[in-house]
């Protein structure tokens, strides 16, 4: 079982079945459960994707989306004092921006074994905690 961290688009993907995208992470979201690994993510997902249903007045769906971080299908992550320091140190040694540098403190201080992203740029970072970073091109899942 590993613990695998989803960066906030692979869920946009997921839960608005992403013409592109979204049927890959369906299949990823699959394979994990297939082999027993736990997703999770930070609470900052949740409030980056809650953004786009409130800005464009989907209310209702916004409900839908704090039902379903509200589950057991995903592990919700604190940014706790201990990340906030991570997080400092992250984008101290790395130029990303900021959102992504929670992400991945979140990531690190949970010891997460993969850390998911279709960002390119953060799939060739070294961040102490995470063991492997991937992107959605590759075959890890």
């Amino acid at each position: 079982m590993s613990l695998v961290y989803w960066d906030t688009m692979l869920f946009i993907y997921w839960l608005e079945a992403h013409p592109q995208h979204g049927k890959k992470v369906e299949q990823i979201h699959e394979r994990m459960s297939q082999r027993g690994d736990q997703l999770c993510t930070s609470m900052f997902t949740v409030g980056e994707i809650l953004t786009g249903a409130y800005k464009t007045g989907r209310t209702k769906e916004a409900g839908q989306i704090r039902a379903f971080f509200d589950s057991p299908v995903v592990r919700l992550l604190p940014f706790t004092m201990e990340a906030a320091d991570r997080y400092a140190k992250i984008r101290a040694q790395h130029n990303i921006s900021p959102a992504d540098a929670i992400h991945l403190a979140c990531a690190s201080i949970a010891q997460v074994d993969v850390y998911l992203t279709n960002d390119q740029r953060l799939k060739k970072l070294i961040i102490q905690g995470i063991q492997f970073i991937a992107g959605l091109d590759g075959s890890i899942f």
